[in-house]
């Protein structure tokens, strides 16, 4: 099994998560620090709120796929019975009549890019899997904007989360690390002294007899 947190870090940069995941290299920055005590608070899996509705939202949810190879934790899922769905947990388990929903927590604003709805997808896909049942919907709540965006659970993002889990498992299995690759993304990465050093005012040879002696 591989980290499902790690689908969000492949799609940002191959690299990068080759380089946390296989290497177990990490270096916080003011915004990973942020992002993980945003986090604690969620991610209590004693808490089930109802918020005076029908609906429970389980926090902390573990997720395992045998299809995918990936486990990890949600960090709320919303569960709401149907009308006609049976009273009592064990029943309704039963029953299937409920619908569930992912939902993911960011520290910033939403991306350009698909990394952070290509993760909650792979959440969505997971626990259709282990609940059996179709999940259509996901949201991710961004801090800095107070805002949910809901996102459809389509064909394009399963497909994107089917390929990206067999490229990680793939590239796990040669433990070739991706060459880097400069981009603007770069500034925002706390790994970016780690994956691209700047050695330009001294030779390899003595970067590495430093590096190696610390």
């Amino acid at each position: 099994m591989l980290r499902l947190s790690g689908i969000q870090h492949f799609v940002f940069c191959p690299r990068q998560w080759a380089l946390i995941h296989l290497e177990q290299a990490w270096i916080d920055n003011n915004l990973t620090m942020e992002g993980s005590l945003l986090h604690d608070r969620v991610d209590n899996p004693a808490t089930r709120e109802t918020n005076g509705s029908d609906i429970i939202t389980l926090r902390g949810f573990r997720l395992v796929s045998e299809n995918l190879g990936l486990s990890g934790i949600a960090d709320a899922v919303e569960i709401k019975p149907f009308r006609s769905a049976p009273k009592g947990k064990a029943a309704l388990l039963r029953s299937k009549l409920y619908s569930a929903m992912p939902v993911e927590y960011k520290r910033g604003r939403r991306k350009i890019s698909d990394c952070d709805r290509i993760q909650t997808a792979a959440q969505a896909m997971i626990l259709e899997e282990i609940l059996g049942i179709s999940i259509d919907t996901a949201a991710i709540f961004y801090w800095q904007e107070r805002h949910r965006e809901y996102i459809n659970i389509s064909t394009k993002l399963r497909e994107d989360v089917r390929y990206i889990s067999s490229m990680m498992h793939q590239i796990d299995s040669t433990h070739i690390i991706p060459s880097a690759e400069k981009k603007s993304a770069c500034r925002s990465c706390s790994m970016v002294d780690l994956c691209m050093p700047d050695i330009s005012r001294k030779s390899a040879d003595k970067y590495l007899k430093e590096s190696l002696t610390e």
